[in-house]
């Protein structure tokens, strides 16, 4: 179970990278069709509306990390994982916010992330 955290946590954390978020291609490669988002900002998403909006994000967005990463399985092939992150702007201001994520491992082989919920953290 320590390879499947690690190797989800990676996964996860890909989706911190600007690169990865300018490219609707590389998205895909991480998002099941199937995939819904309830945004800390309290808006829903769909896999469309993401692979549509996040490339489109401001190119300074700052950094963002994660700590204490958990993973529960859920059943055979579907996990939960959850963590907090720290978005860091470039003002030095931050940003806390509570994160899970489900993720699934779809017929090609590949983990997919099905859904994901981020709350700001008190």
């Amino acid at each position: 179970m320590d390879d499947l955290a690690t190797h989800l946590r990676q996964l996860e954390e890909k989706l911190f990278d600007p690169t990865i978020r300018s490219s609707a291609q590389a998205i895909a490669g991480l998002l099941s069709p199937d995939f819904r988002e309830i945004g800390s900002s309290g808006r829903f998403w769909d896999f469309d509306q993401t692979l549509e909006a996040l490339p489109r994000e401001k190119p300074d967005r700052g950094v963002t990390s994660g700590t204490d990463f958990q993973l529960k399985l859920l059943a055979e092939g579907v996990a939960l994982l959850t963590y907090q992150s720290v978005h860091t702007r470039s003002d030095g201001s931050e940003r806390k916010t509570l994160r899970s994520s489900i993720w699934r491992l779809e017929d090609d082989g590949n983990w997919r992330m099905v859904f994901h919920q981020g709350t700001l953290a008190a």
